[in-house]
């Protein structure tokens, strides 16, 4: 992704996975200041799935965001 990113601008789309599964809502995000860098994502409304697979944080770092369009698209290969 070259085009720059606003944090606003994903704030409450729905987080999907490549292969279809809900991982929950974007609740908040973290990036460098120094930069304006997008880092993570924290996940709202998380699903049992994404609680499964990222654990207590519900953090979803943003280099395994694929896509961002209606919904942000993660690649689960890039989370574990």
């Amino acid at each position: 992704m070259d085009e720059k990113i606003r944090g606003k601008d994903i704030m409450g789309k729905t987080v999907v996975s490549k292969e279809g599964r809900k991982f929950g809502m974007v609740g908040d995000v973290s990036f460098d200041p120094s930069t304006g860098e997008l880092l993570k994502i924290t996940l709202a409304n998380a699903t049992q799935y994404a609680r499964n697979i990222l654990g207590s944080e519900l953090k979803v770092p943003f280099s395994a965001v694929v896509s961002i369009g209606d919904f942000v698209i993660v690649s689960e290969e890039d989370l574990v």
